[in-house]
């Protein structure tokens, strides 16, 4: 698993770097490797190998293996409580005109509990387009209502297959915030300056530990058997967030090695409430970072 975090950072250090201009973002790195392990497991012998190589994995059985857990334990909605909710999902669309193996079709469902359908694209691509987005709404609790536009007609009717992910979390602090104590502060931004915005505070013992040149508080939700929590984690330096991000992503191991497990006592404790939303082509992130085989115009050794 330690892997696997290692190769998350990776990923969301490359789309840091290269596509995310200094804004926030927020992604799941994670859904990715799930789309790619399902691409792993339905290709020809090169792009498996390159896709292997990318996710630190000697074989698509370990891969199964380790992901078909983080589907089945940690992404299963473990509970009816109303105070924490997770759901995710996975959808494969294939063109009918495709031999569909029994084989892939038990993975797709039973390994990764993954609706598979098979589509006309070329004929009927406003229908896989209608098919795709009620999907990704229905999973999402309604908040996304659309990941394919009607503009991309033309790259539906020339496409063979289509796999997507959703993932969603509301989840309330173990130790909730006091909206009395909300209050507007400085933030301050990679270019120097600040703004004002809202921020929740707590005079509450916090689960807070002090490196050598940052810190990283972690803020549980409510207890259930799969402990969610939040990681912040914050330079001592207000212009030593690139620093962090360097240290986080070059150190093998990082996130697991950073893990504050006990509370001490603070003064108090602020975090702004913040609200955005990101997107970006995924593959072409992933193209950057060398795994190019799986996006070839020659179907990507899918077989």
């Amino acid at each position: 698993m330690e892997k696997q975090n290692d190769v998350v950072v990776r990923l969301a250090k490359h789309v840091i770097d290269t596509v995310a201009d200094g804004s926030n973002l927020v992604f799941s790195p994670t859904s990715i490797n799930l789309l790619l392990s399902i691409i792993a497991a339905g290709s020809c012998a090169a792009t498996k190998e390159q896709i292997l190589s990318f996710l630190m994995s000697p074989s698509t059985e370990h891969l199964n293996t380790v992901l078909t857990e983080i589907v089945s334990v940690a992404l299963a909605d473990g509970s009816e409580r109303n105070d924490l909710s997770l759901s995710t999902a996975n959808g494969a669309w294939i063109d009918k005109s495709l031999p569909l193996k029994l084989s892939f079709k038990e993975l797709l469902e039973n390994s990764y509990k993954a609706t598979c359908s098979q589509v006309d694209f070329f004929n009927k691509p406003a229908d896989v387009i209608d098919e795709v987005n009620t999907w990704s709404e229905d999973h999402t609790s309604g908040l996304i209502k659309q990941i394919l536009s009607k503009d991309s007609i033309e790259d539906i009717r020339q496409s063979t297959l289509i796999l997507a992910n959703a993932v969603y979390f509301k989840g309330a602090w173990s130790e909730k915030f006091d909206a009395r104590f909300t209050k507007d502060n400085d933030f301050h931004l990679l270019d120097g300056t600040s703004v004002k915005v809202p921020f929740m505070t707590s005079h509450k013992d916090q689960y807070l530990r002090r490196y050598d040149g940052f810190q990283v508080v972690r803020l549980p939700y409510v207890e259930d058997q799969r402990q969610f929590s939040m990681y912040i984690y914050l330079p001592d330096a207000s212009d030593g967030l690139p620093t962090l991000l360097e240290k986080i992503g070059s150190e093998p191991g990082f996130l697991d090695n950073h893990i504050p497990d006990y509370q001490i006592e603070l003064d108090a404790f602020r975090i702004p409430k913040f609200k955005f939303t990101f997107d970006f082509k995924a593959s072409d992130v992933l193209e950057d970072m060398g795994l190019t085989c799986p996006f070839k115009s020659t179907g990507g050794g899918l077989t």
